[in-house]
């Protein structure tokens, strides 16, 4: 069992927050993780239909039962039980009460700022990052984007190629069809399809909608899902307009790469090399290990990208007050000079911020120059 870097960091806060809640895609070790810093805890499932009937019918006697140091897994499927629990801890004033589990974060976090707002520390699990599964599977950089971080892959030493469609039908049946009651099941499995070959590209809504024979609001209501389910997110366009012509829509990336390769239909690493979304998946890896480092250290992620409507675009943009880095991201493994021209570009506009340039690149060696910091794609934590 691997160590996670957010350790650290939910015992501590299991001595602050009388409830503690974490979030995250299905498998990304959400269980595990739990068991293994509570280990002295009482365990319940609301997966389990027994279960999830006794806190339906009765949320105040489920409760009774396990009314102190209690993992409860998968707490969104009885959002009823979200009200007792604020009166519970509301009495009690005992920190590390109770620690909640949900693999659907729309459903987890509506109930929480209804109820438990100021008495819970929220935390997001993401798979496995570089650096965790680094401690024990040293594996290059196709290796890294092919696989993906989900545990079971690691844990199980099953292949992607087996783990994948199981994982994939079972959202799509599971989540999709029964919890979130989406009727047209194969037009939706095609939209995410759809997103896997748009990875890091601006999301127009309108031209999914043409392609696959939906309305718009039907495409943004599947995006809404994805995202609440932890499978994509939307990459915002820094606010800051220089010249009225900024582009102000979202681009979309995967939680993980794994399931975007598996999506995009390649079979194994070497794939990657010749295929068209190649860069996309590079830059989806170095963004999504960029977001996993923040949220592991208990940090936001205020991050975003930029680009005008001439194409000159920053892959990555940090925002730190009146400080910004700003990130181009590569997948060759050589530097060349034109690496730098958007970095050189944005600094000129954005004159009354500080600015500092980065490279992340294919590469294996990091180096300072004038023009910029580079970073091999392995180091991408020291931004």
């Amino acid at each position: 069992m691997l160590d996670r870097t957010i350790e650290h960091k939910l015992l501590e806060m299991a001595t602050k927050f009388p409830v503690l809640a974490i979030t995250g895609p299905r498998q990304s070790g959400k269980t595990t993780l739990c068991k293994k810093l509570f280990n002295d805890y009482r365990y319940v499932t609301l997966e389990n239909p027994d279960n999830k009937e006794f806190a339906q019918s009765d949320p105040k006697g489920f409760l009774d039962e396990y009314n102190d140091n209690v993992i409860i897994d998968e707490v969104q499927n009885v959002p009823e039980l979200f009200s007792y629990i604020q009166g519970l801890v509301d009495e009690s004033g005992k920190a590390g009460q109770y620690i909640l589990t949900g693999s659907q974060n729309f459903l987890l976090l509506e109930k929480i700022s209804q109820t438990l707002a100021g008495r819970i520390y929220i935390y997001h699990l993401l798979p496995f990052s570089y650096s965790e599964l680094n401690v024990k599977y040293k594996q290059g950089l196709l290796a890294n984007i092919f696989k993906g971080g989900y545990p079971r892959i690691y844990d199980k030493d099953i292949l992607p190629s087996d783990f994948f469609p199981s994982y994939t039908q079972t959202y799509l049946e599971r989540d999709v069809r029964n919890i979130l009651n989406v009727k047209n099941i194969n037009k939706f499995g095609a939209f995410l399809k759809l997103c896997a070959g748009r990875i890091g590209q601006i999301f127009n809504s309108s031209n999914i909608a043409n392609e696959l024979g939906v309305d718009h609001k039907t495409v943004m209501s599947w995006l809404s899902l994805l995202e609440a389910s932890f499978i994509v997110y939307r990459l915002q366009p820094w606010h800051t307009n220089f010249n009225k012509r900024t582009i102000k829509s979202p681009k979309i990336y995967f939680y993980d790469t794994g399931l975007a390769c598996y999506l995009l239909g390649l079979k194994n690493k070497k794939e990657i090399t010749l295929h068209f979304t190649k860069g996309a998946l590079f830059e989806n890896y170095i963004i999504n290990e960029h977001l996993k480092n923040r949220w592991n250290n208990g940090l936001q992620f205020a991050s975003y990208f930029w680009r005008d409507s001439s194409g000159n675009e920053i892959d990555l943009l940090i925002e730190e007050g009146k400080s910004l880095k700003i990130v181009e991201i590569k997948s060759g493994k050589t530097i060349k000079t034109d690496f730098f021209k958007s970095l050189n570009r944005f600094e000129k506009l954005a004159s009354d911020f500080s600015v500092k340039k980065y490279l992340i690149f294919g590469g294996n060696e990091s180096q300072k120059r004038t023009i910029a910091q580079i970073f091999s794609w392995d180091e991408v934590t020291r931004l």
